[in-house]
């Protein structure tokens, strides 16, 4: 369960790090009555990445802008998501911006601080500096300081960021998440650091210790629905050239998929020979170190993100194809790598896609090999599905490292 940006600040405050002055908007009228001095900027409150990109993310400098403004964002779907609220916050000029993120590693069963001093809108653009401690042992500041080393902060950034990366630990351990993520942590010319933007990810087995999460979830399922009639700015959408970009279930007779425009996903190119996609900036991560390790090289990789924003009938199969066309479009790549963690619905879809799209390339007399790494799924049933194509399934991430590289030699 993803929180929105305004309740994973709520979460940041308790925890005393560092946020800005902000105001939670339920409709454009809200501005009227803003109690935080101008310039601010507008938030889309939506579970989708890439919001300044999408255009949900404005600042304004007085009312009359900041209505205007707020009545863009609420017509404005981010991965075919309309924003129920959005978030005011003060302005904030920041001299250089961090990523940091605390995420279980379901392989490896334990934590992991992530960071990289390039944070903001392009840190998937730079995952390649990313830099990751693993917690083996009782948590101590050490390794919070461990990974201020490893990203080469200098001086007194050491002491306070790390003071950060540990409030975040405890948040991480205190409400049982799966998620604890501040990009950009911002650094103002005189050193004061603030939480620009946040993610928090709940693990929904664990909602039941903890009720404060869970009527979020709750309050949120009942209102970020695209096109829920409760929402006065849900319904048929369209943009300046009246083109539909969304119309009620009752008035069209094909389902949609959740995206449709490639722009959607991001390839990050590189300079090998094989093609990674995954989902989760932290697996990506992992999954080009671990090639790296095996002595291969990545060509690119494309980060689907979490797969619950999949949610329309073959949206995830879809846009799985897709991510297979974009890192298969460089005629480098030798093998494409497919490591993906989900639930086992989610997977299924997975191997859908990928027995889909390699039936299409053996049509059109391409061929290219497909490893496959699914966590928690019948490999037997996978197997069945995918028949004599020519895809290897891997059980661990090593393995499967080690077959994509054995693969493109």
């Amino acid at each position: 369960m993803d929180l929105l940006e305004y309740q994973a600040k709520s979460l940041f405050r308790q925890m005393a790090i560092p946020i800005l002055p902000s105001q939670r908007i339920d409709k454009p009228a809200d501005l009227k009555g803003l109690k935080i001095p101008y310039p601010v900027v507008l938030k889309s409150q939506v579970r989708a990445g890439g919001r300044g990109r999408a255009g949900g993310i404005k600042f304004v400098e007085n009312t009359i802008d900041a209505v205007a403004a707020a009545q863009t964002i609420f017509n404005l779907p981010i991965e075919n998501e309309y924003p129920q609220v959005l978030l005011a916050e003060a302005k904030y000029n920041a001299d250089q911006e961090l990523y940091l993120a605390v995420l279980l590693d379901p392989i490896a069963r334990r934590p992991v601080l992530l960071g990289s001093r390039q944070g903001g809108m392009d840190v998937e653009g730079s995952i390649d500096k990313m830099q990751q401690v693993a917690v083996d042992q009782e948590f101590s500041p050490f390794y919070a300081r461990r990974l201020m080393l490893k990203m080469g902060l200098q001086g007194d950034l050491i002491q306070s960021v790390s003071t950060i990366v540990e409030k975040m630990y405890r948040l991480f351990v205190e409400k049982d998440l799966d998620l604890v993520e501040i990009n950009p942590l911002g650094i103002s010319p005189t050193g004061e650091l603030m939480a620009l933007d946040g993610k928090v990810t709940a693990n929904d087995d664990a909602l039941g210790r903890h009720p404060d999460l869970a009527a979020l979830s709750g309050k949120r399922q009942s209102s970020d629905l695209v096109g829920d009639r409760r929402n006065p700015y849900a319904g048929d959408r369209r943009n300046s050239n009246s083109k539909l970009l969304y119309s009620p279930p009752e008035f069209d007779p094909k389902p949609q998929s959740a995206i449709s425009d490639e722009k959607s996903l991001q390839l990050v190119e590189l300079d090998g020979n094989i093609g990674i996609l995954c989902n989760g900036v932290g697996l990506t991560m992992a999954t080009l170190d671990a090639v790296a390790h095996q002595g291969g090289k990545p060509a690119n990789f494309v980060n689907m993100g979490s797969l619950d924003r999949y949610d329309g009938a073959n949206a995830l199969r879809d846009r799985t194809e897709l991510g297979l066309e974009l890192v298969a479009q460089d005629k480098s790549v030798k093998v494409i790598l497919v490591n993906i963690l989900g639930s086992a619905s989610k997977t299924e879809e997975i191997t859908a896609a990928v027995a889909g799209y390699l039936e299409r390339k053996a049509r059109a007399n391409r061929h290219i090999q497909v490893v496959l790494r699914l966590v928690g799924v019948d490999a037997d049933a996978v197997k069945k599905r995918l028949g004599q194509l020519p895809v290897r399934l891997a059980s661990t991430l090593d393995e499967a490292a080690a077959q994509a590289v054995s693969g493109a030699k």
